[in-house]
C-alpha cells in the first residue's frame, strides 16, 4: 500500500489536519468575511490571492456567492428571507444541514446579483476559481493522497471537506443565533459562543460581530480573544493589510448640564453600549419588583424569565410570553415606565427622517423625564447619558 511522501506517526497526521483546517478557517474569516463581505479591512493582493487559492482547494466556494449570501443574512436577519436562520428553519436543520441551505441560496440569482457586488472579477476568478469551483477540491484530494498515502490522505481530505460546512454553516449560523452569551443587546438573537475565538478563527464572537458588522476586530471585552484579529495585526505590521474600522470604545467625560449635539452623536455611535447598559438597569428593577409581582400574578414565573422577557425584543418572544409580559407591565408602573422609555430611546437612532435638531430635543426631553421619574436606575442612567463624549 502506497504510504505517501510523508511518513508520519498518527499524531503527526492529526497535527497536519488541524493546521490545514485552521488555515481554511483563517481564510474564511479574514478574506471572505471581514475583507470581502464587510470591507472591514483592505488586503494586499498577495495574501488575498493566497486565501482565494486555498479556499478553492479546500471548499470550492465562490467568493461572490459567499459574500452575497452573508450580506443577505445581515440584511434580512431572522426573517423569512434569511438564508439560514435557526429561528426560521429550526436549530437542528441549520446545525446539521446548514450547508444545504447555503447551496440552495447560492442558486438564487437575484441574491447573487443584488448582494454580490465588489467581489473579485479578475482573470484568476473568471478562468479558474469561479469557472471550475469544484476542481480545486479534486486537486487537494490528489495532493493529500500523494503526500500522506491512501487511507490517511482520504481521511485528511474528508475532514477538510466537512470542516467549513459544519463549523461555519452549522455551528456559527446555528448555535451563533441560539445559544451563548451576549455583550450587546442588538436587534437579532446573535450570541457569543465562547470568549476565546480560536477554533473558528474568532467567529465564536458572533454577537459582537452582529452588533458591529464592519469591525475587523471581533473581540470586545478584555477577556475575549480573537485569533483572526491577531493574524490581521500581523499582516498589517508586514504591510499586507490595512484595518479600516474596529468596534468603537465609549469615552466618558464630566456630565454636561444639558445634552448637546456631541452628546447625541456619541450616544448614536455607541447605541449598543447604551442599550446594553439600559437593559442592565431594567434587570435590576425587575429583581426589585419580582416578589410583589409574583404575589399579584396568577401564573407563576421566575425572576430569570422576567429578566429575559424585559431584555428581549418583541419579535424574540412567543405570543404567550408577550401576553405574560403585558400582564406584568400592567401590574408594575415602574417596569411599564422603563420599558416605554427604552422604546423611546431606541427610536432616537431609528428615526432616519428626523433632523438633528429634532433628535436633540427628543434626547433632552427624555433625559429630563428620566431625572424626574423617581426611579433611581433611570436617574443614574440619565447621568451616564450626559457623560458620553
Amino acid at each position: 500500500m502506497f504510504s505517501g511522501l510523508l511518513d508520519l506517526p498518527w499524531w503527526g497526521y492529526v497535527v497536519v489536519t488541524l493546521a490545514m483546517t485552521h488555515v481554511t478557517i483563517a481564510s474564511v474569516t479574514i478574506f471572505l468575511h471581514r475583507h470581502q463581505a464587510h470591507r472591514a479591512l483592505d488586503l494586499h493582493p498577495l495574501p488575498a490571492l493566497f486565501f482565494r487559492f486555498w479556499l478553492w482547494l479546500t471548499t470550492g466556494m465562490v467568493t461572490k456567492e459567499w459574500a452575497a449570501i452573508h450580506r443577505k443574512h445581515h440584511a434580512k436577519c431572522e426573517t423569512a428571507e434569511d438564508p439560514h436562520s435557526p429561528q426560521i428553519h429550526g436549530i437542528n436543520k441549520v446545525l446539521w444541514t446548514g450547508v444545504f441551505l447555503y447551496v440552495k441560496e447560492a442558486r438564487n440569482k437575484e441574491t447573487i446579483q443584488r448582494y454580490g457586488h465588489g467581489t473579485p472579477d479578475d482573470a484568476f476568478e473568471r478562468k479558474l476559481f469561479s469557472r471550475f469551483p469544484k476542481s480545486g477540491i479534486l486537486v487537494m484530494l490528489a495532493a493529500d493522497l500523494l503526500l500522506f498515502g491512501i487511507w490517511p490522505g482520504v481521511l485528511i481530505w474528508g475532514v477538510q471537506m466537512v470542516w467549513i460546512p459544519f463549523w461555519a454553516a452549522g455551528v456559527i449560523n446555528g448555535l451563533g443565533h441560539f445559544w451563548g452569551y451576549r455583550n450587546y443587546n442588538c436587534s437579532d438573537a446573535s450570541t457569543n459562543l465562547l470568549p476565546w475565538g480560536i477554533l473558528i478563527g474568532g467567529e465564536e464572537l458572533h454577537n459582537n460581530h452582529h452588533s458591529f458588522a464592519t469591525s475587523a476586530k471581533l473581540s470586545a471585552r478584555w477577556y475575549e480573544f480573537d485569533i483572526g484579529w491577531m493574524y490581521i495585526r500581523i499582516l498589517e505590521m508586514l504591510g499586507l493589510a490595512h484595518v479600516k474600522k474596529t468596534i468603537p470604545t465609549p469615552r466618558f467625560g464630566a456630565a454636561k448640564a444639558r445634552a448637546d449635539f456631541d452628546t447625541l452623536q456619541a450616544i448614536i455611535t455607541h447605541r449598543y453600549d447604551v442599550m446594553t447598559r439600559y437593559v442592565q438597569s431594567l434587570k435590576a428593577i425587575a429583581q426589585e419588583e419580582f416578589t410583589a409581582l409574583k404575589a399579584q400574578s396568577e401564573g407563576k414565573f421566575t425572576v430569570r424569565e422576567l429578566r429575559r422577557w424585559l431584555a428581549a425584543e418583541e419579535g424574540q418572544l412567543c405570543a404567550e410570553e408577550r401576553q405574560r409580559l403585558a400582564t406584568v407591565l400592567k401590574d408594575s408602573k415602574r417596569l411599564e415606565t422603563v420599558v416605554m422609555m427604552r422604546d423611546e430611546l431606541t427610536a432616537l437612532w431609528a428615526r432616519s427622517s428626523a433632523s438633528s435638531e429634532q433628535l436633540l430635543q427628543q434626547l433632552q426631553d427624555w433625559i429630563a423625564r428620566a431625572e424626574q421619574s423617581g426611579i433611581r436606575q433611570l436617574e443614574d442612567f440619565s447621568l451616564r447619558l450626559r457623560r458620553y463624549a
